[in-house]
């Protein structure tokens, strides 16, 4: 049972002999893509309950239903760890959502910074990126992607407790190292757009008391290759990578 190819994460709660009714969405996939039929098996999640093998025992064009038969693995939540971004071009922000929630980002941000060259997103469709990422990396998290904000105006109601790891371009080749006690601890991964970040926000970003600036190597990187080695960064010194 624990052998179930396609994975599917649903809304419903997860059980033994649950039934899970499928939505159109769902149901073409698993129907019309994938050629699933009654008695095949799906392995299901839905960020709470672990992962189940459930069973198809309806199949319908429009609709279907699952049914829980044994939970296959168990709920593992990812390291309390934000990805604050500036969206860029659509694929490489998508990259950035699909890499966030397969490196273990518990909520993604994107936020508008004075050089950001996109002014508006679409959350759901970012979401939805997450949820496909979640399904293909064994995850059994998917991660919140929050609407487009400020930057200032994340900074200005940021938890007292979080600390920020605050990547700045302008520190290629300086210490990349993170505090020896930061293991364990709500942290959140900053990175800048592709312009890089304005003088007066490298400013308050590196005199903010949480913040912790760091650099990504001797080269400065593209904004969705600094997301994966910021995370990559970060899951080691202190996630749950070590």
């Amino acid at each position: 049972m624990s052998g179930s190819r396609i994975r599917l994460y649903v809304e419903h709660p997860l059980g033994q002999g649950q039934t899970l009714s499928l939505d159109r969405a769902q149901a073409h996939y698993l129907f019309s893509v994938m050629r699933l039929g009654p008695g095949d098996g799906v392995a299901v999640f839905n960020g709470r309950d672990g992962e189940w093998h459930a069973t198809v025992a309806e199949a319908g064009k429009r609709g279907g239903t699952l049914t829980c038969a044994a939970q296959t693995a168990p709920q593992r939540d990812p390291p309390d760890l934000w990805l604050i971004f500036a969206p860029i071009k659509k694929a490489r922000t998508d990259f950035i959502v699909e890499k966030a929630a397969e490196m273990g980002a518990a909520r993604i941000l994107p936020v508008q910074t004075d050089f950001t060259n996109s002014e508006r997103i679409r959350q759901d469709r970012l979401q939805a990126h997450a949820v496909e990422a979640a399904e293909q990396c064994g995850g059994t998290y998917v991660p919140e992607v929050c609407d487009l904000q400020k930057l200032d105006a994340l900074l200005a109601g940021w938890p007292a407790t979080r600390r920020l790891m605050f990547c700045d371009e302008a520190r290629a080749g300086g210490a990349c190292a993170l505090p020896a006690d930061g293991r364990g601890q709500p942290w959140a991964v900053l990175i800048g757009p592709e312009g890089g970040f304005s003088e007066a926000e490298r400013a308050r970003l590196s005199a903010l008391p949480f913040a912790h600036p760091v650099a990504l190597g001797p080269r400065i990187l593209r904004a969705d290759t600094a997301a994966v080695a910021a995370l990559t960064l970060w899951q080691t010194a202190c996630g749950d990578w070590a």
